[in-house]
């Protein structure tokens, strides 16, 4: 597993259980999502201006070792 994703959490009931930023209601697909529609992460931290640059560096680690580990199955 990828070191250090200490900013991912994983609650039952902070949005139903999923990946979601320091315990936030912020999920990891949220923020995937405004990247991969062309957000910056100016833009990002504009929008949720609780979020820090950390976050979305370990949003996109934990995404790209989630990805690894769906094509090593």
């Amino acid at each position: 597993m990828v070191q250090n994703l200490n900013r991912i959490t994983f609650d039952p009931e902070v949005m139903g259980g999923k990946a979601c930023i320091r315990g936030m209601r912020v999920t990891v697909s949220t923020v995937v999502g405004l990247v991969a529609s062309g957000y910056s992460n100016a833009d990002i931290l504009k929008a949720y201006p609780y979020l820090e640059e950390d976050d979305i560096h370990q949003v996109l680690n934990y995404a790209a070792w989630r990805v690894q580990e769906a094509d090593d199955v």
